[in-house]
């Protein structure tokens, strides 16, 4: 189990990875020094 706590604003993001819709796994610390947004959309075909 993961340690979970609330981020405040200027808290560096913690250290993840995802899946693309391609599968492919991509973490964030890929993009170091370069500005990230993450968008969460949940696709027409999952439920929820």
């Amino acid at each position: 189990m993961s340690d979970s706590r609330p981020l405040n604003v200027g808290d560096p993001a913690p250290v993840f990875t995802l899946k693309t819709i391609g599968l492919k796994d991509i973490s964030l610390s890929d993009f170091r020094g370069k500005t990230v947004v993450i968008l969460f959309y949940p696709l027409d075909w999952t439920p929820g």
